[in-house]
Formats: C-alpha cells, structure tokens, sequence
C-alpha cells in the first residue's frame, strides 16, 4: 500500500489501524482465549474530531471505549475517570487500555497536518501539539501557568516545556514533540493503573502514536508498548514481540 509505504517512512513499525486491532484481537484470543466482548476498552485519544472518523470499526466489537483522553491524548480523566471505567469490565472478561498522542502525515509524506473532510488547504494535526510547539518555539510558554480557562492546553505546553531544548534541537521538531507528549501519556497512564483496583485478572496496556492520514489515507498505527498484567500475580508480559 503506497500510503502505508509513505508512513513508515517516519514510523517504520507503522500498520493500518485496521491491521493492529485485528492482530491485538487475535493475540489476546489465542494467548489468553478471550474473545472481544469480554473485553473492556478503554482509550486516551485526542479529542479532535478526525480520530472519530479514523476510529477502526472493528475495535466496536470491544466494549466501549470509555474516553480517558483530552487534548493530544492525556489522560485527562484521571483516577476517576479510571476508577469508572474498572467498574464497568466484565468479572470474566479484561480490561484493554489503549492510549496515544496522534499526528499527521499527509500523502505527500509531510508530517505535523492532514488534508480533512471537505477543506481544500491542510490543517495541523495535532493542531494542540503544533499550538503548544509554536508557543515553545517563541519562548511564550511560562514555567507553571496552568489555567482553569484553558487547562488542558496548558497541560500540554507545560509537558513541552520540559524538554525544550530536546524539542527544538531535533530533526523534526513536532515529532519529537509527539514523542514528548507520548512519554508524558505513558507515564500518567502507569501511575492511574497502579492505583487502581481492577475487578478482572487481566489488564492489555498498548502505547503507541496514532497516524492521521489525508481524508483518503485512512489512518495508522505506530506501536511502542503492549503489554499484558496478570491482575492476581502483578507479573507483567511483553508482547511486543507477537505484534511484529
């Protein structure tokens, strides 16, 4: 596929989303026998509209998903937002958390903006990200302001601030921002998970970057971690090594 070729030019791990959630699927039932209605999903994606439209129907077969994300993907909800959700997951089933800063890449291979549904001119993508981005970039962002007004946006810049000069010395600056934003997710998401009690013996933690494509692309999926947790013995699994 030409498109796929185009995205992994940036993420050589890319697939379709099509293609990760019928393989995270498929190794879940083979390797732990669960089929997908007994799995309870839950996501931390952007907000932005174009990850809805991109939303791989077959991760529907999945309960859910519960919306544990804001802007960029943080896990705004927080432990209550988690807490909600681990009451919703079957007693035999598992819980399967998915989370992701997304970006764009469009067709011609331009990454940081997709061409969207009935505009003529590219937009950016993660339009919070490049926001955030732009402000680092005009020394605009100042140590510690966080805002009721405009929270989570905030939230972002300040995860930004802290690795500026990792940021604007890189290659391609709101990749690495991306990265920033992804590492920030992660860690948040570890923390939610370890304090919280999970009615189930399973729990699936998938990390990765979500790819937007142009309106004819479709979108696309970077993997960076995927690991299960048995919930009775806390021994965690990688399975990394399946998805490839």
């Amino acid at each position: 596929m030409s498109f796929l070729k185009t995205v992994k030019e940036h993420y050589p791990n890319a697939l379709t989303t099509e293609d990760t959630v019928n393989k995270l699927l498929d190794i879940i039932e083979s390797n732990y026998g669960l089929k997908p209605n007994q799995l309870m999903h839950a996501d931390s994606l952007c907000c932005d509209d174009v990850n809805a439209i991109q939303y791989p129907p077959r991760a529907y077969e999945m309960l859910g998903p519960f919306k544990l994300g804001g802007l960029d993907g943080y896990p705004f909800a927080g432990i209550t937002g988690m807490g909600a959700f681990a009451h919703h997951v079957p007693e035999d089933g598992a819980i399967v958390i998915f989370y992701a800063p997304h970006i764009g890449v469009t067709k011609e291979g331009k990454i940081g903006e997709i061409n969207r549904y009935g505009q003529s001119q590219n937009s950016s993508c993660c339009g919070a990200a490049k926001a955030g981005l732009s402000k680092l970039q005009n020394n605009k962002i100042v140590k510690g302001a966080i805002t009721d007004l405009d929270y989570q946006m905030n939230t972002i810049e300040q995860i930004l601030l802290e690795q500026k000069a990792r940021i604007l010395s890189s290659e391609i600056p709101i990749k690495e921002a991306t990265e920033v934003i992804y590492e920030a997710i992660d860690k948040q998401i570890d923390v939610l998970v370890s304090k919280t009690n999970y009615p189930c013996k399973h729990l699936f933690q998938i990390g990765a970057v979500f790819i937007n494509g142009d309106r004819d692309m479709g979108s696309f999926c970077s993997y960076k971690r995927f690991e299960y947790i048995n919930l009775e013995t806390n021994k965690r699994t990688d399975l990394m090594s399946n998805f490839s």
